[in-house]
C-alpha cells in the first residue's frame, strides 16, 4: 500500500533486521484507511475502543478473516489494609495518570480496605495534587496534555456528571488552559454514585474514582463487577497475599505490587483482555502464532492405503480393518 519510502526509513528497517515490506505506515483517517485495510487484509489486529473493535470484528467476520483486538478497560486497583500506603500512592500516580490516563491499562477505579481508606485518601490525594504538569519532551513533567479536544470534553463530561450526582473532588478537578489548550489536572473522586457515567464506563483520561470496601473479598467482587477485563493491580501486606487476590480477578493481566508494567513487560507471557476488553493475545508464543495458520501435509504409504493391499479383496479387507480399528480403544499409553 506504500510505494514511496525515504532512505532513512529503509535504513531503519535494515538496522532492525526487518524485510523491506514487513512494516509499513499508512497515515490517514480511521474510516478511510481502516476500511481499506479491513477489505484487503489476511489478518486484522486492532487497538482502540471496544465499540470500534466490535464494529471491525463484525466487518472482518463477514470475510471470515482472523481477528484480534486490544480494547478498552475500566481497570481496577485493590489496596489492602496492610500495604505500604505511601509506596502505593507513588506507584498509583503512574498507574493512573501516565500519558494523562490515556493508556488502555490505566487504572480508573481503586478499592481500598476500609481500615486503610481514610489514610490512603489523604496520602494519595496529596501526591496527586503534587503531580507536575507540563509539556515538552523532557522529564521535568509527570503528566502532559490530552490528545484532543474531544477527549478533553469526555473527561469534563464525566467529571461534571459525577460531581452533579454527589461525588467529591479530593484532588484536581480543573482544566488548565494556562499550560496549554488540552491540559486537565489529574483528578481523584470519592463518593462516586453507581449511576455516574465514570462509575462503570471508561473515561480514558486523568479521572480516577476511589471506593472503600469492607475486606479483600468485597474488593475482588467489586473489581470483577464490570464488562471490562483488561488489567488490574493489587497491593497487599505481602506478595503472597497479593498473588492470591490477583489470581481471583477476571482480567487478562494482573499486577502485584505494580500498576501495569509488571504484566505488560512480561513479553514471554500472553497479554490479552477478557469481556469487552479484547480478543486474542499479544506477547508470548500466543501473540506470535495468532498471525499464522496451522495446516497439515500428510504423506501416505504407497504400499498400504485405506482401500487395502491390492491382493486382498475389499470384502475381506473392510471387516478386517473394522476389527483392527476397534482394537485401538484397548490400547493404553
Amino acid at each position: 500500500m506504500v510505494t514511496d519510502r525515504s532512505a532513512t526509513d529503509r535504513e531503519t528497517h535494515r538496522l532492525a533486521g526487518l524485510p523491506r515490506e514487513v512494516w509499513q505506515v499508512v497515515p490517514g483517517g480511521g474510516a478511510e484507511v481502516g476500511g481499506a485495510i479491513v477489505d484487503r487484509c489476511d489478518f486484522l489486529m486492532f487497538t482502540g475502543s471496544s465499540a470500534t473493535g466490535a464494529r471491525l470484528g463484525a466487518q472482518i467476520g463477514a470475510r471470515l478473516i482472523p481477528f484480534s483486538a486490544e480494547l478498552s478497560g475500566k481497570n481496577p486497583m485493590i489496596v489492602g489494609a496492610g500495604a505500604d500506603l505511601e509506596r502505593v500512592a507513588e506507584i498509583a500516580v503512574r498507574a493512573c495518570f501516565a500519558t494523562a490516563g490515556q493508556l488502555c491499562m490505566s487504572v480508573e477505579r481503586i478499592y481500598v480496605e476500609r481500615a486503610a481508606y481514610p489514610r490512603f485518601c489523604e496520602v494519595f490525594a496529596a501526591r496527586v495534587r503534587a503531580t507536575k504538569l507540563g509539556g515538552g519532551y523532557g522529564w521535568s513533567a509527570e503528566m502532559g496534555s490530552l490528545v484532543s479536544e474531544d477527549q478533553l470534553s469526555v473527561v469534563e463530561e464525566h467529571l461534571a456528571d459525577a460531581v452533579g450526582k454527589g461525588a467529591r473532588v479530593l484532588a484536581g478537578g480543573r482544566r488548565r488552559p494556562d499550560l496549554g489548550p488540552l491540559f486537565h489536572e489529574p483528578t481523584l473522586l470519592a463518593d462516586v454514585p453507581a449511576d455516574a457515567i465514570c462509575h462503570d464506563e471508561e473515561t480514558f483520561g486523568p479521572l480516577v474514582s476511589i471506593y472503600p470496601v469492607a475486606d479483600l473479598d468485597e474488593a475482588v467482587a467489586r473489581a470483577n463487577d464490570s464488562r471490562y477485563g483488561l488489567a488490574s493491580a493489587v497491593f497487599c501486606a505481602t506478595p503472597e497475599q497479593g498473588y492470591e487476590v490477583a489470581s481471583r480477578l477476571t482480567t487478562g493481566m494482573a499486577n502485584v505490587d505494580e500498576g501495569y508494567a509488571a504484566a505488560w513487560s512480561s513479553l514471554a507471557g500472553p497479554s490479552g483482555g477478557m469481556g469487552i476488553s479484547g480478543v486474542g493475545y499479544r506477547h508470548g508464543k500466543e501473540g506470535l502464532l495468532k498471525y499464522t495458520q496451522a495446516r497439515t501435509v500428510a504423506t501416505q504409504s504407497r504400499k498400504l492405503h485405506l482401500g487395502g493391499p491390492d491382493l486382498i479383496p475389499s470384502r475381506v479387507w473392510a471387516p478386517a480393518l473394522e476389527r483392527s480399528t476397534n482394537l485401538l480403544k484397548y490400547r493404553r499409553g
